[in-house]
This record gives structure tokens, sequence and C-alpha cells, in this order.
């Protein structure tokens, strides 16, 4: 099993930045992509960001590309989300997941934390 715990979300005006972490334990050599998705309240959850492990390849949705960037640090299993530029559109429940391809689809990741809430007051 994988386990997955994000940290880092909070309240933050429209414009600001916020960085969002995502610590993973367990098997993690099992699954070969991590990334992040958002739900906001009605809404379906949807894709943000991916990276594979390697680092070497990244997937980003359209509405978050030149403003969110995802990374990893070298020497742990964390991965981050810096989210910069943010809109009130970008509020939402942020959930980190681990997988083994580098697709939007949230079916094809196995593994989910519990969520951060990244709310933006305008």
């Amino acid at each position: 099993q994988v386990h997955l715990v994000e940290s880092g979300g909070g309240l933050v005006q429209a414009g600001d930045s916020l960085r969002l972490s995502c610590a993973a334990s367990g098997r993690t050599g099992i699954t070969s992509v991590i990334g992040w998705f958002r739900q906001a309240p009605g809404k379906e959850r949807e894709f943000v960001a991916a990276m594979t492990w390697s680092g070497i390849s990244t997937r980003y949705a359209d509405s978050v590309k030149g403003r969110f960037t995802i990374s990893k640090a070298n020497a742990a299993n964390s991965v981050f989300l810096q989210m910069n530029s943010l809109k009130s559109e970008d509020a939402a429940l942020y959930y980190c997941a681990a997988g083994t391809f580098l697709v939007s689809n949230q079916q094809r990741y196995d593994y989910w934390g519990q969520g951060t809430q990244v709310t933006v007051s305008s």
C-alpha cells in the first residue's frame, strides 16, 4: 500500500501564492506517477497536474498551465504543487494521488490522500 498525506492548504487572497505538499510512504515503488487533483463544492473532481517519480515528465490541466508547478524533493518521497496567481476558481479540496500512468483520468490513480483545503478570497 501507498500512504499519501497532503498539507499546506489554507486561506489566501486572489493573486497570492501557496505551496501544497504531499508526503508519500509505504510501497511507493509500485507506482510511477504522482499527481494532484481538486474538487470544488458541487463539482466533479478534476485533474490538476502530475509527474513521473523520475521527474522527467509532467502534465498539467490547461486551466493551471503557467501558474502551477509540480515538483518533487530530491531526497524524499515528497511532491509539491506551487500555485501562483491564485484565482477564486482555484478554491477546492486538493488531493494527492499515485498511479502508474501519466494521465489525467483519475480512475488510473490507485492511491489517494485525504485532501487539503485551499480557499481563495477575492
